[in-house]
């Protein structure tokens, strides 16, 4: 397995308390995805995807970038080599698995985004459900800068956060956004100083891992089930989430407990 817990492995993947922490781990290229690096962050979360006792993953990096995307020294040698099949190959084998595994799975996940978010790194970070930026973060979707097309969702994803005239601007004309900008244009959840960004993630985290994590999955797919479909159908799929949690044990604990006046406790089934 590509991802563990040696320090010398291009993604770290650590599982306490319900929460899985996802980290990027190549520091001197700013975590860009190289092919090893893509195998591996694919590995890991379809791993913490399908595992019952993660309620909660957290994606990250090491040092100065969360993730600038493609690893394009990687990409200058495959093009100079003549592997342009292996260059895009690529989206269909590790970017569209690998965000919407992301994107899809059961258990809320939050971007703990230390530095530079771009490219194929931004588009994983809006993937998620959580943002929260140091103030050193920030997000650049550079696909246009190198003459490529966009990626790893971010035609989906950007302009459900900010608009299809913003999300066109963003990706036509792309610029470092700074964490405060990102703030204001609804990119980000929150901004804290660098040296309170773990503590948050952590909180947050924390109580998202004892929440009820099968309603918590079918919200998850609930809206964006209904970010493509007219009210009708959307209405329908509520119906179905909302059968799938009233059977949970978590649904009928909640109900004891606020019947008894008590504070519920979920273990996520």
């Amino acid at each position: 397995m590509t991802a563990g817990s040696g320090s010398d492995l291009p993604v770290l993947l650590d599982v306490d308390g319900g929460v899985a922490t996802i980290t990027l781990n190549r520091p001197d290229a700013m975590n860009s995805l190289d092919i090893a690096t893509k195998n591996a962050l694919l590995e890991a979360v379809t791993s913490v995807a399908e595992d019952p006792e993660v309620r909660c993953v957290v994606l990250t990096g090491t040092g100065r970038g969360f993730c600038v995307g493609q690893d394009l020294k990687e990409h200058v040698e495959l093009l100079a080599s003549g592997s342009s099949d292996a260059l895009f190959t690529t989206v269909a084998e590790h970017y569209n698995p690998i965000v919407t595994a992301v994107a899809t799975m059961p258990k809320p996940v939050i971007a703990a985004v230390q530095g530079v978010a771009a490219g194929a790194g931004a588009s994983l970070a809006f993937a998620c459900d959580f943002r929260l930026a140091a103030e050193t973060g920030g997000f650049n979707l550079a696909f246009a800068g190198i003459g490529l097309s966009c990626d790893t969702g971010s035609s989906w994803s950007l302009p459900r956060l900010v608009g299809q005239a913003k999300a066109l601007e963003l990706l036509l004309l792309p610029r470092t956004l700074g964490a405060a900008e990102a703030l204001e244009l609804g990119l980000v959840n929150q901004v804290l100083p660098a040296a309170e960004l773990d503590d948050a993630v952590a909180a947050l985290a924390t109580r998202l891992a004892a929440g009820p994590t099968v309603a918590y999955g079918a919200i998850r797919r609930s809206v964006r089930h209904a970010a493509g479909t007219d009210l009708a159908r959307a209405l329908t799929f509520e119906d179905e989430m909302m059968t799938l949690t009233g059977a949970t044990e978590d649904h009928r604990a909640a109900v004891a407990s606020f019947v008894a006046k008590e504070k519920p406790v979920f273990h996520g089934r």
